[in-house]
């Protein structure tokens, strides 16, 4: 799809907002997703809500273009959005940083700004790159484990090969523990042996999932996290829900928080 004239832009994930925001072209969208918490978006309407999309919504808003992944959904409503007529723009979802890239190449090439897109992949590489030559080199590689907590709806898990955190946890000069400990799907149910198993050195969670067990003290409670050397010693990354596993053009940022609360300022309340 190439829509180099699109004048609303209807972007149905948080990352893809901030790909055509960061290319120029923000003042074009006029609805997000609930994970497009940037400040340029937080006036707009929200269409979608973790891929649960509102074909009612977005059609209401009169789109000459939606920008979708794969796994964006229901079927139905992107099936009646198609049937109204309105050009959608599918890329594939990332999983990690190899992905920033192409991403930014297909929003840009579809929007007839491929030298932006250029440019944009240029420089967020190259931000990317500074980080990760500021981890300390004498830094051992520490095991961290991705928990994913909805203290709210007791749903506590860890991530595996297939969660989205492996390649930030590798950029940061970290192992998996999760991953490295066996576990190839996305995420499994957190068991005391799960967590004895991946004998993480630091957890790596969304702010608003540490809020919903109570911080850090609460996290702490949870069966077996308090005998990993994380919970002994109370070493926790968190970073804010809607861009951790964005792999966008703030990326850069998050690796850079990441990197400092893991060598320097990480969480020991």
């Amino acid at each position: 799809v190439t829509v180099t004239g699109a004048r609303r832009i209807v972007p149905l994930s948080g990352s893809l907002s901030e790909i055509v925001f960061t290319l120029g072209l923000g003042e074009r969208v006029v609805a997000r997703d609930i994970t497009a918490t940037f400040a340029q978006a937080r006036k707009l309407p929200v269409v979608t809500r973790n891929h649960d999309v509102s074909a009612e919504s977005v059609l209401s808003l009169h789109p000459d273009l939606v920008v979708a992944e794969e796994t964006s959904g229901p079927a139905e409503a992107m099936d009646q959005i198609r049937a109204a007529g309105v050009p959608v723009l599918v890329v594939k979802p990332a999983a990690g940083l190899v992905d920033v890239g192409p991403r930014i190449h297909a929003v840009a090439a579809a929007l007839g700004v491929p030298d932006a897109g250029v440019r944009l992949t240029r420089r967020a590489q190259d931000r990317i790159e500074a980080v990760r030559g500021s981890i300390p080199a004498h830094a051992d590689r520490p095991r961290v484990a991705f928990l994913y907590l909805r203290g709210s709806a007791a749903v506590y898990l860890i991530g595996g090969a297939k969660s989205g955190a492996t390649s930030l946890i590798e950029a940061a000069g970290g192992i998996d523990a999760g991953a490295a400990s066996g576990l190839d799907k996305d995420f499994t149910a957190i068991t005391t042996e799960a967590l004895a198993k991946a004998a993480p050195d630091a957890i790596l969670v969304m702010s608003k999932g540490l809020d919903s067990v109570g911080g850090v003290d609460g996290l702490v409670r949870i069966p077996g996290v308090a005998q990993t050397p994380a919970g002994t010693k109370r070493r926790v990354v968190s970073v804010e829900d809607g861009v951790l596993l964005n792999y966008g053009p703030r990326t850069d940022q998050v690796l850079r928080s990441i990197v400092g609360q893991l060598y320097g300022d990480g969480e020991r309340r």
